[in-house]
């Protein structure tokens, strides 16, 4: 038996030991709140620390200004670094998972906030993106440094909270401020796949003034609701286009426009004077992001002309870039794709995803990145955002060993 065999055991023999102390590990880390919005994240980055403080992983804070969190329409946030460092020379290997989460919604059978283990699952809002990820890349990092192999260069474990948001709160927070240099990075997963490319996004705020007034004389009034329904129709006839554009990426198909959310009028009785849409409009790999925003204002704008009355306000919210993999990924992917394989008895190989994630904000930087931690063969069957989100325990055991023998390949003196 050879001696990297030998660690591989090692590893999973501690992972295997301590996977109880894992399990309460994400139970308190579910339990504790992050619904986002409102965003009060601090408190839940708070008791992370003191867990980590529990078994010897120091945990710096670093708090985002109030103002600017304030500006971004959250509350608080305090971003945590954990930086292990072993032999000289070597690659720092950033870990990153973000607390922050969409709130539970609605058709929930097991609590949101309360962490129960039910038929090997463990249930609660971000047990499956990304709260589970605390704990695989914690207690691969503890169950690398158990091994007692020698090592160089570090691990740099980043717990993050503001992914749903777009990441420039957290991840690039971090590494503007040069907080964090790793040359590698992994991110949190959301499937057996090993993860090398993902969609961007850009949303927009698009707000129509129209002349509110009361409906028994709509003539003194301009209608903002049907100017806004003439810029729907347009919307969502464009994204029949869209689809006859396919991505090359495996596990990518075509682009897409989503009206997430409308506001508008005040009473039945009253002809509405405002309405606003929110659009989010999901970007192959292959698209322009610069051609993509012109063409979706002027869709907008074309749609809302020739109405009297009426005045259109584009406001961009977000503009996420398509994650594409990088030629410095092949250690990340070959080791990591090589033990999921192992470990899980199939094939897992890369691909891409429909998602966007903070992972491009180190690929952006020319940080090879991928995606890979606990979850299910698809992001459906773990119900992440939905009712009833779940990690299947074993899933979890398993991409814990996955990333502890990974960052032995990559640490290995």
């Amino acid at each position: 038996m050879t001696t990297t065999t030998t660690t591989y055991d090692a590893i999973d023999r501690w992972v295997d030991a301590h996977f109880d102390e894992q399990v309460r590990f994400l139970q308190a880390l579910v339990q504790v709140p992050t619904d986002t919005p409102p965003g009060n994240n601090t408190p839940h980055a708070q008791r992370t620390a003191a867990l980590l403080k529990d078994f010897g992983f120091e945990a710096q804070a670093h708090e985002v200004p109030a103002a600017t969190v304030q500006a971004h329409g959250l509350e608080s946030i305090t971003n945590l670094v954990v930086q292990r460092r072993y032999g000289k020379g070597g690659r720092v290997v950033a870990l990153n998972a973000h607390g922050d989460v969409v709130p539970p919604g609605e058709g929930w059978t097991q609590k949101p906030y309360g962490g129960e283990v039910v038929d090997g699952k463990l249930y609660g809002r971000a047990a499956a993106v990304s709260k589970c990820d605390f704990s695989t890349f914690s207690f691969a990092t503890r169950a690398l440094e158990a091994a007692g192999v020698p090592l160089a260069g570090g691990v740099d474990l980043l717990f993050t909270y503001d992914e749903e948001f777009g990441g420039e709160l957290g991840p690039q927070w971090l590494l503007d401020k040069g907080i964090t240099r790793p040359d590698l990075e992994i991110a949190a997963g959301f499937s057996y796949q090993v993860v090398t490319a993902h969609n961007g996004c850009l949303q927009l705020e698009v707000t129509v003034h129209g002349k509110m007034g009361h409906a028994a004389v709509p003539e003194t009034a301009v209608d903002a609701l049907q100017a806004a329904n003439r810029i729907l129709t347009a919307l969502y006839a464009e994204n029949g286009e869209l689809r006859k554009t396919k991505s090359a990426v495996e596990g990518i198909n075509h682009g897409y426009i989503n009206v997430g959310q409308i506001n508008g009028g005040t009473n039945t009785n009253v002809v509405p004077g405002k309405v606003v849409l929110k659009v989010d409009r999901r970007m192959i790999p292959e698209e322009d992001p610069v051609a993509v925003e012109a063409r979706l204002r002027q869709l907008i704008v074309q749609a809302a002309e020739g109405q009297a009355g009426i005045t259109v306000e584009i406001k961009r919210l977000l503009m996420a870039h398509a994650m594409k993999p990088l030629a410095g990924n092949a250690p990340l992917v070959e080791s990591l794709c090589s033990h999921a394989t192992a470990l899980f008895g199939e094939p897992v190989k890369a691909s891409g995803t429909p998602l966007y994630t903070d992972a491009r904000l180190f690929s952006e930087r020319g940080i090879p990145a991928v995606i890979y931690g606990a979850g299910p063969r698809t992001v459906l069957e773990s119900n992440a955002k939905r009712a009833d989100e779940h990690i299947v325990l074993e899933d979890l055991r398993r991409a814990t060993k996955v990333v502890a023998r990974t960052l032995f390949d990559l640490l290995k003196a």
